[in-house]
């Protein structure tokens, strides 16, 4: 039985038949499990739903769970709401703030995702099975992806190597293929995007604060269908091997918003699946909190590292206190680094993607790869795995040998 019935009112703030047959479902039954039997669905995708509806309804203002029953127009949401109760807990008066949408990225996001769907069809989420019985809930495993510029183009004549949208792709999934396949059986996974997934920020194929002109493999709008598509490929191979999968996708200098974008489209994407956990924070430094570890991600181009660890220790200082192992992950750099300043590790992260013909004339010539990360609880970093471009070229000969 459900704690917080449902009601008619919610069929309202259904997005989708399939949301709208869910909420009918488990108003008629009141139960999970029987919804689950009804409509062929397991546990995580009803909850899933339900978790999407209760928040846009209460977003317009209806959560009667905690007496919100006045809603607002689509063109607003609510910004606030005070309740005055009389003695008996009885509401005695309510006032509801709200105010205009300038946007609503959410259903943005959606509209996006419906699009890519139609376009180019995906195949209809089957959440992977794995055997918890070999689940280790003592360890998390970390994909760090340094900087994968999807959509940047390079001509093997000018820089040394050929990098495109296709091969951008290609790579990606071939690095997360083997990594996965070699990560040991952590209940838990994080995906850290650190930043520049996308090569640009829109159609002007133009960074946003320099104005420097970018090298760019094909319009915005496909390069963006491509990311989201990829990405999508990183999730769902990451949940064949683990239970729940946190996504981070941090902001970077090359695609400011585009990274949000894709924050907002994954979501919506994998709204019916639990086992998924997209941080849709705005900010610039996100954390993520494992046993006594402590984990700080950012792309690292507005920060020195030295500051890092005083700007972790302000944010978090509850989870500084109960934690002794504390890294920070950041992109942007393109080679590795690891330096421990005091209270904690920054680590800088190599990337699968070529050189443009900017960095070539400049004389940069990092390593490419792509690694992942274990963590104990306890004990911190024991163990990681390194793919090298080298190694992904030769697993995608041998495979089509």
């Amino acid at each position: 039985m459900l704690k917080t019935p449902f009601t008619e009112k919610h069929l309202e703030f259904c997005s989708n038949n399939h949301q709208e047959a869910v909420i009918r479902s488990l108003i008629e039954t009141n139960s999970y499990k029987e919804t689950g039997e009804e409509l062929g669905l397991n546990k995580d995708q009803i909850k899933g739903v339900t978790r999407r509806v209760r928040n846009k309804a209460s977003l317009q203002g209806y959560a009667p769970e905690h007496d919100m029953r006045h809603t607002v127009p689509d063109t607003h949401y609510v910004k606030a709401v005070s309740t005055c109760y009389d003695d008996d807990g009885n509401v005695k008066q309510q006032w509801v703030k709200s105010d205009t949408r300038k946007e609503n990225m959410g259903a943005v996001a959606e509209k996006i995702v419906e699009s890519l769907l139609l376009t180019n069809p995906l195949p209809k989420i089957q959440t992977p099975q794995f055997d918890p019985s070999i689940q280790c809930s003592e360890t998390l495993t970390v994909y760090p992806m340094g900087d994968p510029h999807l959509g940047m183009y390079s001509w093997v004549e000018e820089t040394g190597e050929n990098f495109d949208l296709d091969i951008a792709e290609r790579d990606l999934e071939t690095a997360i293929d083997k990594l996965v396949s070699i990560a040991p059986n952590s209940k838990e996974a994080l995906i850290c995007n650190l930043g520049d997934f996308f090569h640009s920020d829109d159609s002007t194929n133009t960074t946003r604060r320099s104005g420097n002109v970018l090298d760019v493999d094909g319009r915005w709008a496909k390069v963006l269908r491509v990311g989201v598509r990829a990405m999508t490929y990183v999730i769902e191979k990451a949940l064949e091997k683990h239970e729940t999968v946190h996504v981070i996708n941090e902001i970077g200098n090359h695609d400011d918003s585009t990274s949000y974008v894709l924050s907002l489209i994954l979501d919506a994407y994998f709204k019916d699946i639990d086992r998924v956990k997209i941080d849709l924070s705005p900010a610039t430094f996100h954390y993520f909190e494992f046993g006594k570890n402590l984990i700080g991600v950012t792309h690292g181009h507005n920060t020195k590292y030295g500051d890092l660890g005083p700007i972790m220790a302000t944010d978090r200082p509850e989870q500084w206190g109960r934690t002794t192992n504390r890294y920070w992950y950041v992109g942007h750099v393109h080679h590795h680094q690891s330096k421990e300043y005091h209270g904690c590790t920054v680590e800088s992260f190599r990337t699968l993607a070529g050189k443009d013909a900017w960095h070539s004339a400049k004389g940069y010539r990092s390593q490419r790869d792509m690694k992942c990360i274990v963590l104990h609880k306890e004990f911190g970093e024991i163990n990681r795995h390194t793919i090298g471009i080298d190694f992904v070229h030769y697993l995608q000969n041998k495979g089509s040998q």
